[in-house]
């Protein structure tokens, strides 16, 4: 019994360190303009284990070309991202505002175009060697069938007049040389014109692009293009929406995007790999006042895929420090 206690004692102290390690871990949250991302793989493990879905929008780096699988980055809902930074579980990665707009210097741009001029004349030298491969090729390969096919001629029709004479063979050998020395000779001065009159356009340049780069979250330059302040607007819609969804969230459900559904959320009783969404919540105010064909629509849309339309308004409680939210359930029986 003291041993086992004692094996219990030491399994939850390690328990307890290592949630204190967890909760010490904040997610990087990175934005590309107002939208809220995040791209490290230990980010995207710490925020489903917290109970946030988002969606994936990244193409696959050996399959770029297909959207039935995607990749990171996660793309979070805006009230998914405050939550989390409300939770002080997450944290804006990313510079200074005061460093948002960097002066960049005389010398900085002098040394990127000379290097661009470097690049212009190596790829310059390049290209001609590569074309004087090309038509030295193409004009040896014609010189060649050309000779073969005039020689074969010329020793058929010999053999046929004259069987047994030497003539054909000298002829023929004289015929092939001269016409071998001038394709040689015209060789050389399309050589020599290429030389004089080849130009390699500026807008054929290969210019070089960062893309296959490991750790994207931690470059500089890609960090400074994908953070902004918190750009989460305080207009009244938006503080419903993230009413409702803290709400939600605190009951247990799971949320994603329900554009598709024409609310402004999908609410899951569980985890979305697992269940079908139950509900769709649609944020209204309170005092906001909702068309009857409105209301009648959105109904109908949830009776149509098999869900119940919620409507979700955030209410005011002077007595707690939490907002009530007051829930309204709509299903569409038909037409009386």
């Amino acid at each position: 019994m003291d041993l086992s206690e004692a094996n219990i004692t030491k399994q939850v102290s390690k328990d307890d360190a290592g949630e204190g390690s967890m909760a010490r871990e904040l997610i990087k949250i990175n934005f590309c303009g107002s939208t809220p991302l995040l791209w490290r793989t230990e980010d995207l493990k710490a925020a489903r284990e917290l109970g946030f879905v988002g969606t994936l929008v990244g193409s696959l780096a050996r399959q770029p070309r297909q959207n039935t699988r995607l990749g990171r980055p996660l793309e979070l809902l805006l009230e998914e991202g405050r939550l989390m930074a409300d939770m002080e579980r997450a944290a804006v990665s990313g510079l200074d505002s005061k460093s948002e707009d960097p002066e960049v210097s005389p010398a900085v741009v002098e040394q990127y175009y000379a290097g661009l001029e470097n690049s212009f004349q190596e790829q310059s030298a390049l290209a001609l060697e590569d074309r004087k491969m090309t038509l030295t090729r193409v004009l040896t390969e014609k010189q060649k069938g050309e000779g073969a096919t005039k020689l074969h001629i010329n020793t058929w029709h010999l053999c046929e007049k004259y069987p047994f004479s030497s003539i054909k063979c000298s002829g023929t050998t004289l015929e092939f040389s001269k016409g071998q020395e001038d394709a040689d000779s015209n060789v050389r001065n399309r050589l020599e014109a290429l030389d004089r009159s080849f130009s390699f356009p500026r807008t054929a340049m290969s210019v070089q692009l960062c893309t296959a780069r490991a750790g994207l979250a931690h470059c500089p330059q890609e960090r400074q293009f994908l953070t902004a302040d918190w750009p989460m607007p305080q207009d009244e819609r938006c503080k419903c929406r993230f009413q409702v969804f803290k709400d939600l969230r605190r009951r247990g459900f799971y949320l994603t995007s329900a554009g598709k559904f024409g609310g402004d959320y999908l609410v899951y009783p569980g985890d979305p790999l697992r269940f079908h969404a139950h509900f769709i919540a649609v944020c209204v105010s309170m005092d906001e006042s909702m068309p009857l064909c409105d209301v009648l629509a959105i109904a109908r849309l949830g009776s149509n895929v098999k869900k119940t339309v919620l409507l979700c308004s955030s209410g005011e409680s002077q007595d707690d420090e939490r907002e009530e939210v007051v829930y309204t359930s709509l299903q569409w029986s038909g037409m009386a």
